[in-house]
């Protein structure tokens, strides 16, 4: 599942980052992560890097402590960490190449080894990225082949049966006739989610649907990562369902 690509992202999302955080203030806030100002942000962002590269090089059979990502409190003096972010991403593809598809390590509910590393800090870095940009009140743009990947995963994660347990009001977005489908205007393709049964489920392709959001793939994506609302997207149908599925969402 594009091991290889997922590894290269991951450092080329990095790159993008620093190169259009330039002149930017570590104390700006992060309107998408509130309470957090960039500074926080990017500690975060290299933390969660050199955590996955710890798993990685250890082929790790079960969690380590996460300090690193959720202790996000430091100087936000000074300019942007850029040679620092760019080591951790770089060392973080490198392990993972190192160890390569087939190497057993852990990931939180069994979810696929290093390729789920490989992917997740590819899109965790991605949509950081995004975070950033509205920080630094800046353009944010990604091409539809990384963005459709992103929602690919972020589907699959999503539709995770183990979130009914962890949340378990998530059931509430459930029910008859609660069937969504977003489709992209600058790439064949298209997501079907499913509400109606006993989990969420989804695919690719459309159909007919309750609800069906029409956008760039980009736009979708943000969507669905709560980065944007719908205001300014094409809609049709009953919106009410589109908007009860983003109160219920739980991944990301």
């Amino acid at each position: 599942m594009r091991f290889e690509d997922h590894c290269g992202w991951i450092v080329a999302q990095t790159e993008l980052l620093v190169d259009g955080l330039h002149g930017a203030s570590l104390t700006a806030p992060v309107p998408s992560c509130p309470g957090w100002t960039l500074g926080a942000l990017l500690r975060h962002i290299g933390g969660g890097h050199r955590w996955a590269t710890e798993i990685v090089r250890t082929r790790a059979t079960g969690f380590l402590p996460d300090g690193i990502v959720r202790d996000v409190a430091g100087d936000d003096t000074g300019p942007v960490p850029a040679a620092w972010l760019l080591d951790g991403a770089r060392e973080l593809a490198g392990a993972l190449r190192e160890a390569g598809p087939d190497a057993p390590v852990w990931t939180p509910f069994d979810l696929g080894g290093m390729p789920f590393w490989a992917r997740r800090f590819a899109h965790e870095t991605l949509m950081h990225r995004a975070d950033a940009t509205l920080a630094a009140a800046v353009p944010f743009a990604v091409s539809a082949d990384v963005a459709a990947d992103a929602l690919d995963e972020w589907m699959a994660l999503d539709a995770h049966p183990i979130h009914f347990d962890l949340t378990p009001g998530k059931r509430a977005v459930l029910g008859p006739g609660r069937t969504l489908a977003l489709s992209a205007d600058d790439l064949p393709a298209a997501w079907f989610v499913d509400l109606t049964g006993d989990v969420n489920t989804w695919r690719r392709g459309g159909g007919p649907a309750a609800v069906t959001v029409r956008a760039p793939v980009q736009e979708l994506l943000l969507l669905v990562y709560r980065r944007r609302d719908a205001d300014g997207l094409a809609i049709d149908g009953d919106a009410r369902v589109l908007r009860h599925w983003l109160d219920h969402i739980a991944f990301g």
